[in-house]
């Protein structure tokens, strides 16, 4: 799925599914070139959570708000990040409004990122589904978990490592949904690199990957061998227990 660019680089992209041991499949994954510009890209990762159809449709609802509002996003004229801002506000609200006729209680984890023609990169994100940005072999950021787990590591109370085996590592204090308004979380990449890789994806997968694991693989492969790459190794680590994973692969590309 690439998408070229005036300035003599393309943004490669691929996207991963799997409904692993689940008998539902509740993430969504997206990606969303831009219809009039080229060098704009939308991508988004929705983890939903409630009962057999709520987490779906809590997910459906993310990747529906964000089709529409990026159908008319205009890069010279409109703000990446207010975007990105009213994506999360408006998902939770319709989510909301959902549940009102749901039998259960629809939540979604919410990870997006827009890439401008200028090579600038807005991320938000709502939950624990991730974005890692990789150059070359190295990460050079991810965004923070909104659970309970990352705030003990925050504490120094747990590591990292200890964090990944914690009993209650699925325990959120933010997402789309809820009654509490979802964090509002923003950051933003100045300029991506030719070699950049941005990775956008839910717990079912980052949860059997170390960082210097997924930046090797990303690096080594084009993007749509690596996601089938990450999908096998993920399902291959669950032994039988695997939760739904998603995710997203964006690479800049030289066109020399």
């Amino acid at each position: 799925m690439p998408t070229t660019a005036p300035a003599g680089y393309r943004l490669a992209a691929a996207t991963g599914l799997h409904r692993g041991d689940r008998a539902y499949q509740q993430d969504q994954v997206s990606v969303l070139p831009h219809a009039r510009v080229p060098g704009c890209l939308l991508a988004v990762v929705a983890d939903g959570m409630g009962g057999k159809s709520g987490g779906r449709k809590a997910a459906d609802q993310v990747q529906l708000t964000a089709q529409q509002l990026f159908e008319r996003y205009t890069p010279s004229r409109d703000d990446p990040a207010e975007t990105l801002k009213q994506l999360v506000v408006e998902s939770h609200l319709m989510i909301k409004l959902t549940a009102i006729t749901a039998e259960e209680e629809p939540h979604s984890t919410i990870a997006a990122l827009l890439v401008s023609p200028s090579r600038a990169c807005s991320i938000i994100h709502a939950g624990d589904s991730r974005i890692y940005h990789f150059r070359g072999a190295e990460m050079l950021s991810r965004t923070k978990d909104h659970s309970f787990v990352q705030r003990l590591v925050d504490e120094g109370q747990i590591t990292e490592e200890e964090a990944n085996a914690h009993p209650q590592s699925n325990l959120l204090t933010g997402c789309l949904g809820t009654q509490q308004d979802p964090p509002i979380t923003l950051a933003n990449i100045e300029h991506l690199e030719v070699g950049d890789t941005l990775l956008v994806c839910s717990d079912g997968l980052w949860h059997y990957f170390t960082p210097r694991e997924l930046a090797a693989i990303v690096q080594a492969l084009p993007p749509r061998d690596a996601s089938e790459m990450l999908v096998a190794k993920a399902r291959q680590r669950a032994r039988g227990g695997g939760d739904n994973l998603s995710l997203a692969i964006i690479r800049v590309e030289d066109l020399a």
